[in-house]
């Protein structure tokens, strides 16, 4: 009796002694992975984090997690037969491993092998749609090999997916920016002026834009003409040649000259801003203009700040002015909705004070430029049919005429291009 109950007893202690040993094992499993996850990441000692994987997979051959952090040591050494390896071994077994995506895409875009690249990152699209940094990625491996059309294509497609996303939006408009197209167009505005025998008056211009992946040039021809109790008295033409070019993949400029021989325009008017576009929507520019007019010669300093928000674009722009010596500012806030394209927006604009940047009043900037003035204005853009771009805003001025005076300005601009 006595034996027998001793023989219950060794049993009994060899159970308990076996489970608490697998207990140990699973939590010696668990902590000797967050040993190899800091040996990755923190201490950045991959041979180490390399052994330590290979001993938790014999101990737990099931247990994924050592094998994908194994791989990613791998990845690390620059050893990428052997991370590829591992990453494939963990998408065999459980064929829904987020992680192991990630890090496998990753691995096939750092060794410039796109065709894997591509086929990791659709595998892991079509189980993760929603996951934005996939989309991001296959925009890269567009992006890395230069091919512009999928790039600009595939932004298109998060766009739509992802109609918020400020970084989507400012990447959109700014590879738009590169496609190859061609317009010409006419532009008008007339100028109504509550003072007895001023205005109103007119502007015309007809120009050409030719877009390519290089930049934009374009060239512009205007004619204006002002009234005062319905007789001429003073008109002229002005030729105008602009440009915007990239100068790096997040960064343009702007370069643009005018002259006139007619008193209407300055005589001749140069301009240079440089743009950069920084992440999450942001956007800045800084430059000068000058202005030489009949009596003066005319300075400016321009910068301005952008940000992407959503389908929405604001802009702050200040020209500091120097005349005899003295600095007038200026401001424009611009916002505009854009609905379908870089082409397609409503806006709204209010500002303060005159700008070299103001094409109506150009041929009054210096007698404006020390004056208050208080604007305002809407419009609306909108493509039709494919290859017309359409235009229509309305802008008001108080501005002040002589110190103490005010006149109302009402302007209206109509614009209609053909693209081809």
């Amino acid at each position: 009796m006595k034996q027998h109950n001793y023989t219950k007893i060794v049993l009994f202690a060899i159970v308990v002694l076996a489970s608490n040993g697998m207990l140990g094992q699973k939590i010696n499993t668990d902590s000797l992975l967050t040993e190899v996850i800091k040996d990755i990441n923190v201490r950045k000692n991959y041979p180490e984090a390399i052994k330590k994987a290979h001993v938790g997979i014999k101990a737990a051959p099931d247990y994924l997690d050592f094998q994908l952090f194994l791989g990613r040591a791998y990845q690390l050494s620059e050893s990428i037969d052997s991370a590829r390896y591992y990453y494939k071994r963990v998408v065999e077994k459980n064929p829904k491993y987020e992680d192991a995506y990630t890090y496998w895409s990753q691995l096939e875009v750092t060794a410039k092998n796109y065709p894997e690249a591509t086929n990791v990152t659709d595998q892991a699209l079509a189980l993760y749609p929603e996951n934005k940094a996939f989309h991001f990625r296959k925009l890269a491996i567009y992006e890395l090999q230069k091919d512009d059309d999928k790039a600009y294509d595939y932004l298109k497609t998060m766009d739509k997916q992802f109609p918020n996303d400020t970084d989507i939006k400012q990447r959109l408009f700014l590879l738009d920016k590169k496609t190859n197209n061609d317009r010409v167009g006419l532009n008008y505005s007339i100028t109504f002026f509550d003072r007895n025998g001023v205005g109103p008056w007119n502007l015309g211009s007809a120009q050409y834009i030719r877009e390519r992946k290089w930049g934009s040039l374009i060239g512009r021809v205007n004619y204006a003409n002002r009234l005062s109790f319905k007789t001429s008295i003073a008109d002229g033409l002005q030729y105008e040649a602009e440009s915007y070019f990239f100068t790096g993949k997040k960064a343009y400029s702007y370069v643009g000259a005018a002259y006139s021989d007619d008193i209407v325009f300055p005589k001749w008017r140069v301009g240079y801003s440089f743009y950069y576009n920084f992440n999450d929507g942001w956007e800045a520019d800084l430059g000068g203009r000058y202005t030489k007019t009949v009596d003066e010669n005319l300075t400016a300093i321009v910068a301005g700040i952008g940000k992407y928000i959503g389908s929405y674009w604001l802009n702050l722009r200040t020209f500091l002015q120097n005349q005899n010596s003295k600095v007038y500012p200026a401001f424009t806030l611009t916002s505009r909705y854009y609905f379908d394209s870089r082409f397609d927006y409503a806006t709204v604009i209010m500002g303060y004070g005159t700008s070299p940047d103001e094409r109506s009043v150009l041929g009054q900037l210096e007698q404006r430029i020390a004056m208050n003035s208080y604007r305002i204005g809407a419009g609306y853009y909108r493509v039709l049919w494919k290859n017309y771009l359409a235009g229509i805003q309305v802008n008001y001025n108080n501005q002040e005429y002589l110190p103490g005076l005010k006149q109302n300005e009402t302007e209206l601009n109509f614009s209609l291009h053909y693209r081809f």
